[in-house]
């Protein structure tokens, strides 16, 4: 059997699995039994545990597979099964898009996942468990990464490390002076904003970084999808990073390679915003939502291109202040070219959704025009008949029907009326279709000259 038949082989057994899994699971919530919280967890660990040794027993490349090819939420089901070794290796293979999702983590609500603490370890590195100060103390770290974290904890970093932290509640947009600056006791302080992109949510998230005697501190109010990928890269590859600045640049590389990815989704969206655009017909209401889809994508282009240029900046201010090695600086230029492009990207995408915006609001005015020639139609149409309706009302038509019947003679100038509205109807219509005859005459004579 070829790998990748192997590999839909695995794909098909799990996804049976999780089907099973979800059915049995929804059959036994459902039954009215005794001790049935105790039954629902058996059958519930049951069943993963067999998903689980069927996980065991696959590649890498062959879960990588699998994850791309199932849902969100079959996703979530799965990986918690995965021990964290391989996580690490899957995490590295898998696409894009997955990644982020499997990435994404919840608010941290305990104290050893609020502050975390990374030295270096044979090359690698590596996480210490932090559960108390005590702890903190005895730790050598170059990484110390606070997400949301109490005033207790930031009273810790600054008495052991002899570093002033800033509350993340009070990171907010400040001058490009007050962003990046160096203190007196030599203290490298930059604030940048970070991208976090979500389905039908993008926003950016300030993050503060304090450079102090070889050590670097993050503070942020939630957590990214940048930086867990960042932590798992450098646990896996020896010589990932040698140094505090090492992780700083490592963290800005990869923030333009989590924008470029967006700028790619965003490709692919508006593709298909302007097949629905380039359409023969579109009603107001898919003009409406067309127009709600562009500003949604107009305002995700716009804060990738304040991310970038944030980030440049940041970069630019290292360099200037030459903290940095020549192999550093070799590095910073590669993510200075990758933002250039990234740059280009964004303006052909700015300059694209103002075209389909414009070309949906003149969809919007076509329609608009129709439905006042529609009135304007009308409006002629009735025109005479409202004249005689008003000759009818006077008492002088009473007098000269006076030998007829005033049934009958209303109903005769009735139909009158009708007839009148009819002919004006079809005098419009002629003088419409000769107009346009006349115009395609012309312009087949322009053609032909």
């Amino acid at each position: 059997m070829s790998e990748l038949e192997s590999i839909q082989e695995s794909r098909a057994k799990v996804k049976s699995m999780i089907e099973r899994h979800k059915l049995v699971e929804d059959l036994v919530h459902r039954q009215d039994m005794q001790r049935h919280d105790l039954v629902e967890g058996m059958v519930h660990q049951n069943n993963l545990s067999e998903l689980s040794r069927l996980l065991e027993k696959l590649e890498t490349q062959a879960i990588a597979s699998i994850l791309e090819s199932l849902s969100t939420d079959d996703c979530k089901i799965i990986w918690p099964l995965i021990s964290e070794e391989r996580k690490e290796e899957i995490l590295l293979v898998v696409s894009d898009s997955v990644r982020v999702e499997l990435v994404s983590e919840p608010k941290p609500t305990n104290q050893s996942m609020v502050i975390r603490v990374f030295d270096l370890h044979e090359g690698k590195l590596r996480q210490i468990p932090i559960y108390n100060r005590e702890d903190l103390v005895q730790a050598k770290p170059i990484w110390v990464d606070l997400v949301t974290p109490e005033d207790e904890q930031l009273a810790w970093a600054k008495e052991i490390f002899g570093v002033n932290l800033p509350n993340p509640k009070e990171l907010t947009d400040l001058e490009t002076s007050a962003r990046f600056y160096e203190e007196e006791n030599g203290e490298v302080h930059l604030h940048s904003a970070f991208l976090l992109e979500r389905e039908n949510e993008s926003r950016n998230v300030a993050v503060a970084f304090i450079l102090n005697k070889g050590t670097l501190f993050s503070v942020r109010g939630e957590e990214l999808p940048v930086f867990r990928l960042q932590r798992l890269r450098a646990r896996a590859q020896a010589g990932y990073v040698s140094e505090a600045k090492d992780v700083l640049l490592d963290l800005y590389a990869a923030d333009v390679e989590y924008s470029a990815n967006a700028l790619e989704d965003e490709y692919v969206r508006l593709e298909e915003v302007g097949r629905q655009v380039f359409r023969s017909h579109m009603t107001n209401e898919q003009a409406a939502k067309i127009l709600t889809d562009i500003s949604v994508e107009e305002d995700l282009n716009g804060r990738i291109r304040r991310n970038v240029l944030d980030t440049r900046n940041a970069l630019s201010f290292l360099m200037r202040r030459k903290f940095l090695s020549i192999a550093q600086h070799e590095d910073v230029r590669e993510i200075l070219r990758d933002i250039e492009s990234l740059d280009g990207h964004t303006t052909f995408l700015f300059n694209k959704i103002n075209f389909q915006m414009d070309a949906t609001v003149g969809f919007l005015n076509v329609n608009q025009n129709k439905d006042l020639k529609r009135l304007t139609v009308i409006s002629v149409v009735i025109m005479p008949i409202n004249v005689l309706a008003g000759i009818g009302g006077m008492s002088e038509f009473s007098m000269m029907t006076h030998v007829i019947p005033w049934p009958i003679a209303y109903s005769l100038f009735i139909i009158v009326m009708i007839g009148i509205g009819i002919l004006t109807y079809m005098g419009l219509r002629h003088l419409e279709s000769r107009r346009i005859k006349s115009h395609r005459t012309e312009s087949h004579r322009v053609e032909s000259h």
